[in-house]
């Protein structure tokens, strides 16, 4: 039950919901790659991302000097089961679609770390959520 409420708790946070959300539209990120969506400080992107890590809900992994963000594979049914329905939730929801669309702007112009790691025609990657 701990760490159902963790992962509830984690995404109690609009900043956190749409960290997810870019995550789920790319499949993986850098702290600049949110920053420059979100409008936060690295500092702050870098809270969020530490909080939605330790509720298991964020891997990452490194790549040269840049740490890359993605949605961690979901620990049980019960994780399994609520990213999707955050997905499907945020698929509809006008704020993660605005944030969707200027993460894709940036992709086309060339964003931070991600665009050295990605071709353009890998975005959107989708993840798998089984």
């Amino acid at each position: 039950m701990d760490s159902l409420a963790a992962v509830f708790k984690a995404l109690s946070v609009e900043p956190r919901l749409r960290i997810i959300n870019l995550l789920l539209q790319s499949g993986e990120l850098c702290v600049c790659d949110i920053e420059t969506v979100l409008g936060c400080t690295q500092t702050k992107v870098s809270r969020h991302l530490a909080y939605l890590k330790r509720a298991g809900l964020v891997d990452d992994r490194r790549k040269g000097l840049w740490m890359l963000y993605s949605v961690a594979k979901p620990k049980s049914d019960e994780q399994r089961q609520i990213i999707e329905c955050v997905a499907r939730l945020l698929e509809s929801n006008p704020v993660a679609m605005k944030d969707a669309r200027h993460l894709m702007k940036n992709f086309e112009r060339g964003c931070c770390a991600t665009s050295k790691f990605l071709k353009p025609h890998q975005v959107p990657v989708s993840i798998q959520l089984n």
